[in-house]
């Protein structure tokens, strides 16, 4: 039998009569790196510019083929990361909105926190890191590529606030309370940045700056807790039944609603994001099942490891080849760089400049899955090596 919970009546009424949190992030405070260009005006308060940058970023229409968790499949209804983009805007602005706070920012985090994700969903992301690891001593992140992205891939002058909950937005790490912590300068980021670049445990102490950062943190865990066993049955891997419940219900509708009703009861008019214990715990069982019953499924995870990870490999070493003897005939130059080079953004120094293991890393985590099936087989013709698509009607 389904649950939902309902706000008190305390909390609805205050709620309905104060729309203002003396905590939201002020528009006037908005840190850019270069605030001479990007002012605010009548009709385009700084965090609409950010979503615009970030809605008309090239690597925007690329999360519509990108895998969120289940790759090989011609399935309408299995969701692909645009949207999870979306769902995670949605929640969060709901909460947002009860709690009072800054909606522009939290829509500007949202859309722009996963656009440095791999195809192939954290399958590819982990692939790809562990070459880059090989090559350089380096890590790749998409939570720190998305930064990469809109602020040096394609220099926007996206805002401090905006990228810092796009670095810290990682749904990897469940709290019970989340607490800002400030932020003031780009010194300080770039080195919280590069820090992970060095060492990805350093991830886990990236803080969101502002609350609204906070709440899209936790609606990215709730966008994708339900969201994902929905696409497992679609996927006929599993049933509602399998799933031990608790209070924040098993349904995708359930464990929305009554995350964000609890959230809100305990987070209205405080200076953090809070859940209650019993709902926490909940979330972390919810967690842990789709750990258990999805995420390490073996028809999941052994297809892509087998397949997917000795392809990437090979077309990494390939594209940096190409770099390396300055092949202008590349697809890597065609595709990528001179597409990168088409931004009319100034740049501290030539994109071609950067290292080649960065440029391939840009490229392949730019990818779709269906461009990188398609890349795949025009550099390796001959390979034995393929991805099988189950169909609509296997």
């Amino acid at each position: 039998m389904s649950n939902y919970e309902s706000l008190s009546n305390e909390i609805s009424k205050e709620i309905l009569e104060n729309s203002i949190c003396e905590y939201k992030f002020f528009d006037e405070y908005v840190i850019r790196r270069d605030n001479s260009h990007d002012r605010p005006n009548a009709i385009r308060s700084p965090f609409i510019r950010d979503c615009d940058k970030i809605l008309n970023c090239p690597y925007y229409n690329r999360y519509a083929d990108k895998t969120q968790v289940f790759s090989f499949y011609k399935n309408d209804d299995i969701s692909r990361r645009g949207l999870h983009v979306q769902l995670v805007s949605r929640i969060a602005r709901t909460i947002g909105k009860a709690l009072g706070l800054n909606l522009e920012l939290i829509e500007a985090i949202a859309l722009g926190h996963d656009i440095g994700h791999t195809p192939f969903g954290h399958a590819g992301e982990n692939f790809l890191d562990e070459i880059y690891f090989e090559k350089t001593g380096r890590h790749f992140s998409h939570n720190i590529h998305s930064v990469r992205v809109l602020d040096k891939i394609f220099p926007y002058n996206i805002s401090l606030q905006t990228l810092n909950g796009i670095a810290s937005h990682d749904g990897e790490f469940e709290l019970s309370e989340y607490r800002p912590k400030p932020l003031d300068n780009f010194i300080e980021f770039d080195k919280q940045i590069e820090n992970c670049y060095i060492d990805k445990a350093n991830i886990k102490q990236l803080t969101p700056c502002t609350l609204e950062g906070c709440v899209v943190r936790i609606s990215d865990i709730i966008a994708y807790l339900g969201k994902d066993r929905q696409d497992a049955q679609r996927a006929e891997l599993l049933n509602d039944d399998e799933y031990s419940g608790g209070a924040i219900g098993v349904l995708n509708a359930e464990i929305i609603n009554n995350l964000m009703v609890n959230i809100i009861e305990n987070s209205y008019g405080k200076p953090y994001i809070k859940m209650d214990e019993e709902h926490f715990e909940a979330l972390k069982k919810a967690k842990a099942d789709n750990y258990a019953l999805i995420y390490n499924d073996k028809s999941v995870s052994e297809r892509l490891k087998s397949v997917v990870k000795p392809m990437m490999r090979e077309m990494y070493e390939k594209l940096l080849s190409d770099l390396q003897k300055c092949d202008t005939n590349s697809i890597i130059y065609k595709h990528h760089i001179s597409y990168v080079n088409m931004s009319h953004y100034k740049r501290e120094k030539p994109y071609d400049a950067e290292e080649p293991n960065q440029i391939v890393v840009d490229y392949i985590a730019s990818m779709t899955d269906d461009y990188f099936i398609e890349l795949y087989a025009h550099l390796f013709p001959n390979s034995d090596k393929k991805i099988e698509y189950k169909g609509y009607f296997d």
